[in-house]
């Protein structure tokens, strides 16, 4: 066995701590052989680095495309609002619920459906049964057919939805240069950004910048993917009236329609919320009743210490 100098050997023994020194010299090598500083991973740690790899790059992957899609488009995303509704524990204006169901009846009906709401829905949310009756005769609906066969037309009920300004797909896009409006019953869950993007959308008209040629019919909206959209703007100030007296500027009306559609979409939310509540109460009370059994009354069982002691004969 080769031998080295009594200071390398003793340096090479304090760090590894391996027994590399003779206890009797403190100076002779034994085994180097045998010595390693790594120890070989087994199956499950390189299973598991694997996986941390191939999930870390995904990720990493993912995030950057998102980026690079998000750099690459042409419209400006819309800014985070502080809505009422937007915190965990915040409900909905239901008073701006209303005065957006009225910003639609009046601008928005011309030319958007909500084919999926029907008048029942305001009843407890903006309006009384009583007064959505009324909003809801205010409409003639098409029915039938009666005893001789033949279809007529009647005052609304609370059962019938919203109706359609259009008879079908062909007829609207006729009356729009061929681009045909979207239904707003879900519209603020269809649409990234949600009520943010339907506010910046509505008050965001503007001139077009040098360079971008626009169609006949057609209008610029940055926050609108590729900026050419065929609505022209539609709320400006006094655009609609409010039967509670508020001011109808444009930015207002653009807020009580856009609250007014996170409604449609998500009739629930008021519910959703008032569920969470009550299940964080649920929780707080079994887990203060989890911690006092376990801190008084199991563990004095998992510590008890159970002794045989045999009958002496």
């Amino acid at each position: 066995m080769p031998r080295c100098s009594p200071i390398m050997a003793a340096f090479v023994g304090r760090i590894c701590g391996s027994g590399l020194l003779s206890p009797k010299s403190g100076a002779t090598l034994q085994k180097v052989q045998n010595f390693s500083t790594t120890r070989a991973w087994t199956k499950s740690q390189k299973v598991a680095t694997a996986a941390g790899v191939l999930v870390g790059g995904a990720g990493a992957l993912l995030y950057a495309l998102e980026q690079s899609v998000a750099a690459s488009g042409t419209e400006v995303h819309p800014p985070a609002l502080p809505w009422n509704h937007k915190g965990m524990l915040d409900s909905l204006d239901h008073a701006s619920v209303r005065r957006g169901y009225e910003v639609y009846k009046q601008v928005c009906a011309a030319c958007h459906s909500m084919r999926f709401i029907a008048y029942r829905n305001l009843v407890g949310v903006s309006h009384t049964e009583a007064e959505a009756k009324a909003e809801a005769e205010e409409i003639q609906v098409r029915d039938g057919p009666d005893e001789t066969g033949n279809y007529f037309m009647r005052p609304g009920k609370l059962s019938d939805y919203f109706p359609s300004p259009y008879p079908n797909e062909e007829a609207a896009r006729a009356a729009n240069n061929g681009a045909y409006p979207p239904d707003l019953s879900y519209i603020a869950l269809a649409r990234h950004g949600g009520e943010d993007y339907l506010f910046a959308l509505l008050t965001g008209y503007c001139d077009a910048p040098a360079g971008v040629v626009l169609r006949d019919g057609q209008y610029y909206n940055p926050y609108f993917p590729g900026g050419a959209i065929s609505m022209a703007q539609a709320l400006y100030n006094e655009a609609a009236e409010y039967s509670d007296g508020t001011p109808p500027t444009a930015s207002q009306l653009a807020k009580d329609v856009s609250t007014f559609l996170v409604w449609a979409a998500e009739p629930y939310h008021d519910e959703r919320k008032r569920m969470g509540i009550k299940s964080i109460g649920i929780f707080v009370i079994l887990g203060a009743l989890s911690y006092y059994i376990k801190r008084h009354k199991w563990a004095a069982l998992k510590t008890r210490k159970i002794s045989f002691h045999p009958k002496s004969k």
